[in-house]
């Protein structure tokens, strides 16, 4: 007996509940623990997965009552829409997989005495973002909300004897609850004027009018881009990520983000009414930054975790430029085109969600087997890793937009969205699409350069470290996770038709527009315009540049025909090639760093030790660090603002009694005086 569609959702959650409780009570049985727990949540996610599937494939949508209270009168409810299947699955495509990688993952990076408390915890965060892209109503969006926040700092603590931990968590717990405040003033405000807290009565459209419709929006995106990493509110991200396990990561990174990103879909964009021309100008600026400003950071990190961290929230001002042209369209009544924005936008969170989910976990791998997050101090393991590497390698390219993995197709779709609405929306507005779409270019050139970094210098070459030399392959089951979404990046980028034709449902469901599937060329293709130029399938692309090596490999082959082929070392300039002379991240990153020092503003220092003469330098050491820009001129001086006003409120805390019920007789005088007055 099969339980019907709009059920999947109760059930996964009684899943998880009763995994929770599973995990507690074997506690003390680690190995038994970690299985419940991991295996338990991915069972639950593929019930969620199933009931998106069904919505997406019917285009009608599905909800039920999540909770009752007869006494107050208090109903929690959830109505699965296209937009938040489309989500779900995301989350089934990462978190099982994820799932599975951590229950060979864990065990080697955490203690014993924690795998329970990890894996609840692990489940409690996917009922959560579950919850909030299925809840219906303010109250049950804002409970699942707080709880996400809370399950996400506890797994960023999990190594809490480490200051680093202890402060990613806390700087992370601060940055959401201010967006959280954000978001509740927002939605508040809104349940205020509706006189309801149902999604369906204060997201018509018709709820506020400008200028506090205005307002709303900037408390809006200000709280779900705290979330989604957006800059200026990602200072949390380069901290969490790189402290959290690598599985952790993996699924901050591509599920954690995207809860923030819906939001934005959600309410920012189609939930406010129609889009105000200057917020789709808005969205569409601090997506650029993010995207420039992102890949740039991460071309300069020197920890692999890091660096994939601020790549993160490169992606996530791609998907939010999307997301912003299609609004800016919606604006100039460009609806046509607008699908095509929005489409790419949806695209790019699920592609990003495939290919940063399998390099999370590759780099958890290679730093399980060397016991080290710096690049620098790795080298040569591809020879001692050769399916990580080959697995890395995989989801390097498909970051770096190459086909036919699936980047290319969702960034190609993208510019092509800019050059639309160049070329559809009138007056010096559109000037602002060429300038994002040269910076979109510019940011897949960067992202290509930072990732042939992050493989060459981690997997080619010789050792750099004896953690190098003694790293062996990682156990099979952490490597079929990986393997699985190597696979779903190929197959994303194969068949971009069949993805916009899914994605149709969700563009047709948004007010205003119609199906993305007229965007789709067959199952393999796209095309967003009559000429060539428009029209691209990715396969052609991947399969042309197979034939251009094969043929260079065949060309070789017969000039080699006949020769006697002599193998000689490397020539290293005179000298034996070392791991001392290797090119080193830093070296590859010093030219960039160099072109774009206006924006790192870094700082060298250069020491050489001599022993006999200056002039005979035994050992060079050089050292570059960047400034941290938003940090010491945004947050710092915030910081210390709000630390002086606490300090001079201290004196309203007089610790007197009289002081007090003086305070309280003021403020009732008040409140009586002003509801008098209404």
């Amino acid at each position: 007996m099969f339980v019907p569609a709009e059920d999947f959702v109760l059930f996964a959650l009684g899943v998880h509940g009763i995994v929770i409780a599973a995990t507690l009570v074997l506690a003390r049985r680690p190995s038994a623990c970690g299985a419940v727990a991991f295996l338990g949540a991915a069972v639950a996610v593929v019930f969620t997965t199933a009931t998106a599937t069904a919505v997406l494939t019917s285009s009608a949508p599905v909800g039920g009552i999540l909770f009752t209270h007869a006494a107050s009168g208090v109903v929690l409810d959830y109505l699965v829409t296209p937009l938040s299947a489309w989500f779900l699955v995301i989350v089934g495509v990462v978190s099982i997989p994820v799932a599975v990688y951590s229950i060979g993952y864990l065990p080697h990076t955490v203690p014993p005495s924690r795998i329970a408390a990890v894996g609840a915890t692990f489940n409690v965060l996917l009922a959560t973002v579950e919850l909030v892209l299925v809840a219906n109503n303010v109250i049950g969006f804002l409970f699942a909300w707080e709880l996400m926040t809370l399950a996400t700092a506890a797994l960023v603590a999990t190594e809490h004897e480490a200051g680093v931990s202890r402060r990613a968590a806390y700087l992370y717990l601060v940055m959401s609850h201010v967006g959280t405040g954000a978001l509740v003033a927002g939605f508040f405000t809104l349940s205020s004027f509706a006189r309801s807290l149902s999604f369906a009565d204060i997201f018509t459209g018709a709820v506020v009018s400008d200028p506090l419709r205005h307002i709303l929006f900037v408390l809006f995106l200000g709280g779900f881009g705290v979330k989604a990493g957006i800059v200026p509110f990602h200072v949390w991200l380069p901290e969490a990520h790189p402290a959290a396990p690598s599985s952790i990561s993996a699924l901050m990174s591509a599920v954690l983000i995207k809860a923030g990103v819906y939001g934005l879909f959600r309410v920012c964009a189609f939930g406010l009414g129609t889009p105000h021309m200057n917020w789709g100008l808005l969205c569409m600026g601090l997506g650029a930054l993010s995207a420039i400003l992102g890949v740039l950071y991460a071309l300069a990190q020197r920890d692999v975790k890091r660096l994939l961290a601020y790549s993160t929230i490169e992606n996530s001002g791609i998907i939010l430029l999307g997301l912003g042209a299609g609004m800016v369209m919606i604006a100039n009544g460009q609806n046509s085109f607008a699908v095509v924005a929005v489409a790419a936008s949806l695209y790019h969170a699920l592609n990003h969600a495939a290919f940063k989910g399998l390099l999370f976990l590759g780099a958890g791998g290679v730093v399980m087997a060397t016991g080290t997050r710096r690049i620098e101090e790795f080298g040569g393991l591809v020879r001692r890793m050769p399916f990580s590497a080959f697995l890395f390698v995989i989801g390097a390219l498909a970051i770096s937009s190459i086909p036919p993995f699936n980047g290319f197709a969702s960034e190609w779709l993208t510019l092509q969205a800019l050059l639309l609405g160049f070329e559809s929306v009138p007056g010096l507005v559109r000037v602002n699409f060429p300038v994002a779409g040269a910076l979109l270019a510019l940011t897949s050139a960067l992202a290509a350069a930072c990732f042939v970094k992050a493989f060459g210098i981690t997997f080619l070459a010789l050792p750099r470290s004896r953690a190098a030399v003694e790293a062996h392959e990682i156990p099979n089951l952490m490597l079929l996770p990986q393997a699985f979404l190597a696979s779903v990046c190929l197959a994303l980028g194969l068949v971009p038709g069949l993805v916009l034709s899914v994605a149709g449902a969700v563009t047709a469901s948004l007010p205003g527009l119609s199906s993305s599937a007229s965007v789709a060329l067959g199952g393999l293709g796209l095309r967003t315009g009559p000429d060539i130029a428009a029209t691209v399938i990715p396969s052609a692309l991947g399969l042309t540049v197979l034939a251009a090596v094969a043929i260079a490999v065949a060309v070789v082959g017969v000039f080699r025909l006949g020769r006697i082929v002599r193998r000689v070392p490397t020539w290293g300039c005179g000298g034996a090639l070392t791991p001392v002379t290797e090119y080193t991240g830093t070296a590859f990153s010093k030219p960039l760093l160099m072109i774009f020092r206006a924006v790192y503003r870094p700082t060298r220092e250069v020491e050489a030790l001599a022993e006999v003469s200056p002039y005979f330098p035994q050992e060079v050491r050089y050292r570059v660090e960047i400034e941290a820009t938003f940090e010491r001129y945004l947050y710092r001086p915030l910081t210390r603002a709000v630390i002086e006003v606490a300090e001079r409120m201290k004196v309203l805390q007089a610790g007197s009694l009289h002081a007090y019920l003086g305070y309280v007789l003021v403020l009732g005088l008040i409140l009586l005086i002003w509801l008098g007055g209404r």
